[in-house]
């Protein structure tokens, strides 16, 4: 499992945190690009019909064949930022909440439409790597 980093921020990421998450529910390559709220605001739009910026976007790649990569994640570094200072925790984990989100949303999981199995993954992941609560698991309470 390989994860290709395309860091346009000066945010640090937790590298071996998210290798050791991605390695453990796939085995696929996963591109990885992070970049500001500018950028993240442009690609929402332009993929979503959205026209502000986001935290994580996900993009599988359709079919399955040996070698072929799992898909993309995007993650806004001004997002984490802010988010991390408003939940009180730092930025390596906010990081790793939405790598893991944006993870499981490429194997397939979709929390708009599933029956809380995303929502269940995504805190028996979090309590595995002893992470702060997510902002799915956040809304529930």
């Amino acid at each position: 499992m390989q994860i290709t980093i395309e860091n346009e921020t000066d945010l640090q990421i937790p590298v071996e945190q998210i290798e050791s998450i991605a390695s453990a529910l796939s085995a696929r390559e996963i591109e990885l690009l992070v970049i500001d709220n500018d950028a993240m605001q442009a690609i929402n739009s332009e993929h979503r019909g959205k026209d502000a910026p986001t935290d994580v976007l996900s993009f599988p790649l359709e079919g399955e064949f040996a070698g072929m990569p799992l898909g993309s994640i995007v993650i806004s570094a001004d997002k984490v930022r802010e988010k991390a200072a408003e939940f009180g925790h730092s930025d390596e984990d906010e990081f790793a909440l939405l790598f893991i989100h944006g993870l499981l949303h490429l194997l397939g999981y979709d929390h708009e439409i599933d029956e809380g199995e995303m929502r269940a993954e995504e805190k028996r992941l979090i309590e595995l790597y002893d992470l702060p609560k997510s902002l799915i698991v956040r809304t529930e309470e």
